[in-house]
């Protein structure tokens, strides 16, 4: 089955969107506890009661990729709350002429899975909305709602 994965273009340098993808807590909304600007360093992302999960960052590759291992997960509104456990998050920063191309993947992360539809729908809003404008304008936005 295909794993979710979205990509977008944007004018800053792989450096910049690199250095912004590893700034967490500028794009992704919830409660992020440890470190994560840096390999084999593990951090825990909380939002409300709704999704926890500890990802161990498994690659970091300077402006180049970027892959955390989600080793716990708990998603309360799924029948099986550790439906995230053992997947990858992956960011490859690709150069593509004078734009950097920014692609996700979220390696285990299908549509056979209960929560497919919500995930996927909040990833491309943080994503391609929060990630997007932080490296584009140097803001992300958070915790700015998302509405499914």
């Amino acid at each position: 089955m295909t794993s979710f994965s979205t990509a977008f273009l944007v004018d800053q340098s792989p450096e910049e969107a690199f250095t912004a993808i590893a700034d967490v807590r500028a794009w992704w909304s919830g409660e992020i506890d440890g470190t994560t600007d840096k390999l084999d360093a593990e951090f825990t992302y909380r939002y409300e009661n709704l999704h926890f999960s500890k990802q161990h960052i498994t690659e970091f590759s300077p402006y180049a990729r970027l892959c955390w291992r989600v080793t716990e997960a708990s998603i309360s509104f799924t029948e099986d709350p550790n439906e995230w456990t053992g997947t990858q998050v992956i960011f490859d920063v690709v150069p593509r002429g004078v734009q950097t191309e920014v692609r996700f993947t979220h390696l285990g992360l299908v549509p056979a899975f209960e929560c497919y539809e919500k995930c996927s729908s909040a990833w491309s809003f943080y994503i391609n909305g929060s990630l997007r404008r932080l490296i584009a304008t140097g803001k992300g936005e958070p915790n700015r709602r998302h509405t499914e």
